[in-house]
């Protein structure tokens, strides 16, 4: 038995998200039945760093998993994997680890990215890889508002109902929003996200940027420890799972560390 790590990239669209489901097109269910022919019959289970929702997407979506019988090279299991995979999945890198390595215990840090499409109408070409927002969007007060998530707080206000775990503290070393033509470009990166987190966070930061709310209101949610405080939450489509860090975080990435 030997277990790899690998890295893959995925288009959401038409995936029921990535956890294993009855009768729904999942990520897990897919590489799993891959794994299925190429053991010849053996079940294998491929354990995800994080739990993608449906229309979620990834860059850099990491998975773990024992592979039974005959060890083979990295390089091969990539090839195999990347040979039976459909169009809307890529493995980018494979390696063999340690059997202590555990794809989701293991994880120093998780970035995630957010697309919002500034266009006037829905782009039909985007629809599915951006959240679509046609208002003017105050740029200087959407970058304010984030500096006040920086940190460690209780995010109880940013978690979607339908979430099983209990304890809602969590620290965000980084976040930036960077305007690049006609989209913003959201990059939060935490030790941790809950239920829908980030797409919640970005519903914020547009009505905030729209000027439904004001940029203090951001600090008063976090108090409030409720969620019908920041209660819009953004398209999955515009969400990718974009890095996963095993390492310590870069400096460049931890902007706690540089303002202490």
């Amino acid at each position: 038995m030997q277990r790899y790590k690998l890295i893959l990239a995925y288009d959401g669209t038409l995936f029921h998200g990535f956890q294993k489901q009855p009768n729904q097109r999942t990520i897990q269910g897919v590489i799993e039945d891959a794994l299925l022919k190429m053991t010849k019959g053996k079940h294998v289970i491929v354990h995800g760093s994080g739990r993608t929702d449906a229309g979620v997407h990834a860059k850099g979506q990491v998975i773990h998993f024992d592979y039974p019988g005959n060890v083979i090279p990295a390089k091969n299991m990539l090839l195999a994997l990347n040979a039976l995979m459909p169009r809307d999945i890529i493995f980018l890198d494979s390696e063999l680890v340690n059997d202590d390595f555990h794809v989701q215990y293991s994880t120093k840090a998780k970035w995630y990215r957010y697309i919002i499409n500034q266009s006037r109408f829905t782009d039909p070409f985007r629809r599915n890889y951006t959240g679509h927002c046609p208002y003017k969007l105050d740029m200087l007060k959407m970058k304010k508002a984030a500096t006040y998530l920086l940190g460690k707080h209780d995010f109880t206000s940013f978690a979607a109902s339908g979430g099983q775990i209990v304890d809602k503290v969590r620290t965000i070393f980084y976040i930036n929003l960077e305007q690049n033509g006609d989209e913003i470009v959201l990059d939060v990166i935490g030790d941790g996200f809950l239920y829908n987190m980030v797409r919640i966070i970005t519903g914020l930061l547009i009505d905030i940027g729209h000027g439904q709310k004001d940029v203090e209101d951001v600090e008063k949610i976090i108090l409030a420890k409720d969620r019908q405080k920041a209660r819009n939450t953004a398209p999955a489509s515009g969400l990718y799972l974009y890095h996963v860090f095993y390492d310590d975080l870069p400096k460049k990435y931890n902007l706690i560390a540089k303002r202490d």
